[in-house]
């Protein structure tokens, strides 16, 4: 990079955790307040479903308006857009109004998070790109952590309002700092749209193909776990909303060490090396849980503990997977990273479905409707990374931009 790209880039690292913040800030903080949103408006679990689909579909228009008019508007846009829907969540007299509201928000935040990860490839060489990646989802680890905790303060004292108040907030100080910190990062945003075609050259990329895929599959895995985890726990295991609100915490933290561990890894072995390090732990983690629920069925022990290994080989697969599925792309980074984003979440909802299916009000299932998807996508990632990605032939990318 250019000195100018790298002023840009030391600004843009203090910027990509709070840019990627911007989706537990959405969601964790949120949860907290669904109870009270319910007893003033009524049944509000639409609006968090709405939001997830938003988010999931709104990624593909946003990924090409960055290839053809820059990152920098496109993000600015999703920023004062995610502002006003948080605020018109916090003024919403029905259910309606805050479906809708959180409609756009979600829609908002894939403008967003879109432009952030396209941008990490504009600054910075593909092989840089995993170690840019985990030093951000770090941060977003910290505030996955935080945010819940933030969210039931906020509700308990000064209500539910105040909490999408305070996501506003968040985002128009975010805008301010974008507006007077980030520079276009797209070298050739002046230039034309990208050529008819572009599409399918992403498809065609094998590294693409294989890179995504391993980001869906990490995600397909701990999304089950979201999804299912509070009937594992509170339902089936007898926890107390309190204390369960302590596991997923714990998760985070988890996270945070291994991103962090990660960023070591990246160093010392590479990224292929590195995900077959974590491939080993996202399928060792299910195992102990199914040991637990074969041997153990009603403890919990054994579910935790496969939870946190897990969650150490998601915390190296998602930076890995998120920045190789751009790096032979930097001319297309935004189709890629809406097409990445989109197949992480479309495996996530198809997955969780299924899953859930198995779920019955007797839950006679035990822990086992979590835990065998989590199972299927370790397996799938030891596949990737040790069948597939080593097969990948040698890149050989584009001249990068001065």
């Amino acid at each position: 990079m250019t000195s100018a790209a790298a002023r840009r880039g030391i600004s843009f690292a203090l910027l990509l955790p709070l840019l990627l913040a911007a989706q537990p800030v959405a969601t964790d903080s949120y949860l907290p307040a669904l109870p009270a949103i319910t007893r003033d408006l009524g049944p509000a679990s639409a609006s968090l479903t709405v939001f997830v689909l938003a988010f999931g579909f709104g990624q593909l228009p946003c990924g090409p308006l960055s290839d053809r008019f820059g990152r920098r508007p496109v993000l600015l846009v999703g920023l004062a857009s995610y502002a006003l829907a948080a605020l018109g969540c916090a003024l919403s007299s029905g259910i309606p109004m805050l479906v809708a509201c959180r409609a756009l928000q979600g829609f908002s935040m894939a403008a967003i998070l879109v432009c952030a990860r396209a941008a990490v490839r504009d600054l910075y060489p593909a092989h840089e790109g995993p170690h840019v990646m985990a030093r951000g989802l770090t941060g977003l680890g910290v505030v996955g952590l935080l945010a819940p905790l933030m969210g039931a303060w906020t509700v308990q004292s000064g209500g539910w309002r105040w909490v999408l108040g305070g996501m506003a907030a968040y985002a128009f100080l975010l805008w301010l700092l974008c507006w007077r910190g980030f520079d276009e990062t797209r070298a050739d945003s002046a230039g034309p749209s990208a050529p008819k075609g572009s599409l399918r050259e992403v498809f065609a990329s094998a590294s693409f193909r294989a890179w995504a895929s391993l980001a869906a599959a990490t995600y397909g895995g701990i999304f089950c776990f979201l999804l299912l985890s509070p009937m594992v726990y509170i339902s089936y295991l007898g926890f107390s909303p309190a204390w369960y609100g302590w596991i997923p915490a714990g998760g985070s933290l988890v996270y945070i060490f291994s991103t962090t561990l990660c960023r070591r890894l990246l160093r010392r072995v590479g990224a292929v090396r590195a995900v077959q390090m974590g491939s080993l732990l996202s399928l060792a983690g299910p195992l102990v849980q199914a040991l637990g629920c074969w041997l153990l069925p009603r403890t919990a022990w054994p579910l935790l503990l496969g939870h946190a290994i897990y969650c150490i080989g998601h915390g190296i697969h998602q930076p890995c997977g998120q920045a190789g599925a751009v790096g032979d792309l930097p001319h297309l980074a935004g189709r890629a990273v809406s097409w990445s984003g989109f197949a992480m979440m479309a495996v996530a909802f198809v997955v969780g479905q299924v899953a859930a299916g198995f779920v019955d009000p007797e839950l006679s299932h035990g822990a086992w409707p979590m835990v065998v998807p989590m199972a299927l996508a370790g397996a799938a990632l030891v596949l990737i990374a040790h069948v597939w990605l080593p097969r990948l032939p040698l890149s050989h990318p584009r001249k990068e931009s001065p």
